[in-house]
């Protein structure tokens, strides 16, 4: 059996943050997104047209649930309705997407300025 290059560690690693990027945005988007915006409808409050099937909106209610008392003036989302329907399990959530996705794109970035093509 061969020895793995460093190429091929970042390769594998870079699979593995993927999908576990992957797996925190599909939870997040299943489980908090929907509970929120479920409990938003009821009250008539409605996510912006424009962002439907884009997702703009998953970091702004992952920012808000992680964050409550942080200092905002404009979002996409409804602030209040955020924090009053956000729950205990959509805090961890929140943490796992955010902490994911810095991981995830911080690699890609690297991957790409150490491996990609030289101009």
């Amino acid at each position: 059996m061969s020895e793995l290059s460093t190429e091929d560690w970042m390769s594998i690693f870079f699979f593995i943050t993927f999908c576990m990027w992957s797996i925190s945005v599909l939870l997040f988007g299943r489980i908090t997104v929907k509970h929120i915006e479920r409990e938003m409808a009821k009250e008539d409050i409605l996510p912006a047209e424009w962002d439907k099937g884009i997702g703009m909106r998953y970091p702004a209610y992952a920012s808000i649930i992680m964050r409550p008392n942080a200092k905002r003036h404009a979002s996409i989302v409804d602030i209040e309705a955020t924090k009053r329907f956000s729950r205990k399990v959509d805090w961890y959530l929140a943490v796992f997407v955010q902490i994911s996705s810095v991981v995830f794109f911080t690699l890609m970035f690297t991957v790409a300025y150490l491996y990609g093509p030289d101009s």
